[in-house]
């Protein structure tokens, strides 16, 4: 049976091989999913955002705040938002695939009700303008994480736990989705690298590659009911595991060096889930910010009276699920994501 969450004492004798820091999708990734909300966003969205953000720069407004979530999870005040990064689909991969929300999130939270809190907050009258630069920020990255396919999954911890030799060195599964593969695609991770594989996604979604299927990445998306539509972005994205990331188990990626065909047979779906977490972020912060979005026919009912949210909010605390809670051992290597 494969490994999920084993003991602390198990798992720690992995920490050598374990990076100390992983963002999903890495800088270059993160970057470029934001580069590409700012592409289609509106113009009033953009103002909305840049006043939140108060950053300097209105080229990369979005871009620049992309993977500060990243570096505010490892400090005293940030840790409680590590567990946020992912949710720990209790699957069983390659076989079955499947995110369920009340057997996967625990207590505590994950990225689906993180998604849905900050999106509370974003709006709520009652929240500081520090709280709710902090709450976009959080929207604007965890829009990224939720679309690589192992924030979305428990085997191994994410596949922290799965040792891989990539370009002829030794590293492990998540962390080539997270980097490694993107950064040999494009050849860097510049913010103009970033940047530049924005333009060129841009362009796949409006007229190329994707343009007859972008419209259905935005099905199911009602910013009036958050955790709904993150919990979408989440089923989505897991399937993933199963059919690209680890489609003949975890023995297969364990042998060889994954920089030659497992890279082939990989990529298009990194380049398909970065322009996709764009797209709906662009969409997201349309509708939390206009009530629609100019790039599909969807409207909120501003009717809707939003919820003010404590933090953490108290809702998180609903589900009984102590069992697989115990699952949890990604602090135990320390790793976070």
């Amino acid at each position: 049976m494969p490994r999920l969450r084993t003991a602390a004492a198990a798992v720690a004798a992995t920490l050598p091989l374990l990076p100390a820091s992983v963002s999903a999708w890495g800088t270059l990734g993160h970057e470029t999913v934001a580069f590409i909300a700012q592409n289609f966003v509106t113009a009033e969205t953009a103002s909305w955002a840049q006043g939140i953000l108060d950053v300097s720069s209105t080229s990369s407004y979005l871009a620049s705040v992309a993977t500060w979530a990243d570096s505010y999870r490892y400090t005293d005040e940030g840790a409680f938002s590590a567990e946020y990064h992912y949710i720990d689909a209790n699957d069983s991969p390659p076989d079955s695939c499947g995110v369920e929300l009340e057997r996967d999130c625990p207590d505590s939270g994950c990225i689906v009700s993180a998604i849905a809190n900050y999106t509370s907050r974003v709006q709520s009258s009652s929240v500081s303008s520090t709280e709710k630069q902090k709450a976009l920020k959080w929207i604007i990255h965890f829009l990224g994480d939720i679309h690589q396919p192992l924030h979305d999954e428990a085997l191994e911890v994410g596949g922290n736990g799965i040792d891989v030799t990539y370009d002829g060195e030794s590293t492990n599964l998540h962390h080539i989705w997270d980097s490694n593969m993107a950064e040999q695609l494009i050849g860097g991770y510049a913010l103009s690298d970033a940047k530049s594989w924005a333009t060129t996604l841009t362009t796949a979604i409006k007229s190329g590659a994707y343009a007859s299927e972008a419209a259905g990445w935005l099905d199911g998306m009602d910013v009036d009911d958050a955790e709904a539509s993150a919990l979408v972005w989440a089923q989505d994205t897991n399937k993933y595991v199963c059919s690209v990331v680890l489609p003949d188990g975890v023995s297969a990626v364990e042998s060889g060096d994954l920089s030659g065909t497992y890279y082939d047979d990989s990529i298009d779906t990194i380049k398909l889930q970065v322009a996709k977490a764009g797209y709906r972020l662009a969409a997201w912060l349309d509708l939390i910010a206009t009530g629609e979005t100019g790039l599909a026919k969807l409207k909120r009912d501003v009717s809707v009276k939003r919820e003010d949210y404590v933090f953490p909010p108290e809702g998180w605390a609903r589900r009984d699920n102590s069992a697989e809670r115990q699952k949890h051992k990604r602090h135990a290597i320390g790793c976070s994501c």
